[in-house]
């Protein structure tokens, strides 16, 4: 065998690979992130992170994950909410940056945690305002 031969050869054939087995410790850190307000995209491109496709299994998977992954979402919304004043008050921002940043901040926290950002709806009605197919009558025609 040559040299070549037998460093190959000692050489684990996936060495460095992205993880793909589920861990503890990888998910707390995954959903850590998240709440701290770093988006899933971000994350999975450091060094020893699963990809995108391992994340979305495990949450397929594993419902002690998925529980821990939507409250992660849930305080990420908290988390732009919270740095938005901060983003208003930086004198370092043009403008209109700053708007589309705050602008796209405000509608992610609306969607991740719609029941406190989110808007509000008036579902009340007296009844006269609906129309007529609503209420169940129909029109008549003459």
């Amino acid at each position: 065998m040559s040299r070549d031969d037998t460093q190959t050869a000692d050489k684990p054939k996936h060495a460095g690979g992205r993880p793909s087995e589920y861990k503890q410790e990888l998910a707390d850190e995954i959903c850590n992130r998240i709440a701290d307000g770093e988006s899933l995209r971000t994350i999975i491109k450091s060094d020893n992170m699963p990809d995108r496709m391992t994340v979305y299994r495990w949450l397929d998977s594993n419902k002690e994950f998925r529980d821990h992954y939507v409250n992660a979402r849930e305080e990420q919304a908290d988390t732009y909410v919270d740095e938005m004043e901060d983003i208003a008050r930086d004198e370092a921002l043009d403008v209109q940056r700053a708007k589309l940043i705050l602008d796209t901040r405000k509608w992610v926290a609306s969607k991740l945690k719609a029941k406190k950002y989110g808007d509000k709806i008036d579902m009340t009605t007296n009844g006269k305002d609906l129309p007529a197919p609503i209420l169940g009558g129909a029109t008549k025609q003459d």
